[in-house]
């Protein structure tokens, strides 16, 4: 008598699982059924996701041993498939562009560029050999719409959108199918970790726009409320899923009001009638 041997789940490699989108994508995925290899870049946020149940691994991603040695085992484990990488790890370097230094401005591009480009290009041979693939990119409406004081993260986040679509054209016809996520606000520790890179890194008692780090700072700390429109992580999950698993994944998923507003408006808008807009939009979190 034959024996029926199961098949394996499909497996996903995520960044940032300490919290927000990444620690609520990797709880669903393993509820639907896949295996999720969770991330994170500390040691004891790593083993609390293992004390989860999931296969936690380090991933620095500003460190290309650290994305070597979590992508290899990640494939030792697997027996050498992955079927899709979830690149979600980010933070926000907030700060006037004036005051951003070269090292500063190159820490958060290591990050939320480089370091999601370098694991990228481990694993597209991977998806190219098994003829399947799902590469999903966490951007922002920052990825499109730039806001005063963001401009290291609008960086990055930009650059992402352009690297992506390029990849995306390159890999046509392999079964490597590429979409970029672009949620706005959602409630997540962004906030928190932006406020330590503010306080580690920008030195606003000399800057000239001093005043308005006082607005910043309060909010950075959580004194102010909530941007309009803030959804919860689950809001990016629910598009994250249809992206991995749909037959037609899309190339774009714009996620919550000011994203799908931004872009309309984009459309229409002249530069300056859209500098004015996002101004207008922004203009409370100046005001000391």
């Amino acid at each position: 008598m034959e024996e029926t041997m199961t098949p394996a789940p499909p497996s996903i490699l995520i960044t940032g699982c300490s919290s927000g989108i990444g620690h609520a994508a990797a709880q669903v995925l393993a509820q639907k059924g896949w295996r999720v290899f969770a991330t994170a870049r500390r040691e004891h946020d790593v083993a609390r996701l293992h004390e989860e149940g999931f296969d936690a691994l380090l991933l620095d991603l500003a460190s290309s041993e650290s994305i070597a040695a979590a992508v290899d085992e990640t494939l030792r484990r697997t027996g050498g498939r992955l079927d899709a990488l979830f690149n979600n790890g980010a933070y926000g370097q907030p700060g006037a562009v004036e005051d951003l230094s070269r090292s500063v401005l190159r820490e958060q591009l290591e990050t939320n560029l480089l370091g999601t480009h370098e694991l990228t290009t481990r694993v597209i041979p991977v998806m190219r050999e098994q003829g399947a693939g799902r590469i999903v990119q966490n951007s922002s409406v920052l990825g499109f719409a730039a806001l005063p004081y963001r401009g290291a993260y609008v960086c990055s986040k930009f650059a992402l959108e352009g690297l992506t679509d390029t990849l995306r054209q390159e890999l046509y016809g392999t079964g490597i199918h590429v979409s970029l996520l672009q949620p706005g606000p959602i409630a997540s520790r962004f906030r928190e970790n932006a406020y330590r890179a503010f306080r580690n890194n920008i030195n606003a008692a000399t800057s000239y726009h001093s005043a308005t780090y006082c607005a910043l700072e309060a909010r950075l700390a959580g004194e102010g409320p909530s941007a309009p429109f803030t959804l919860e992580a689950d809001a990016v999950v629910r598009k994250l899923i249809h992206a991995l698993e749909s037959r037609r994944p899309r190339a774009r998923y714009r996620i919550t009001v000011p994203t799908h507003l931004f872009a309309a408006l984009k459309r229409i808008l002249t530069t300056r009638g859209m500098d004015r807009v996002l101004l207008r939009a922004t203009r409370g979190e100046r005001e000391p």
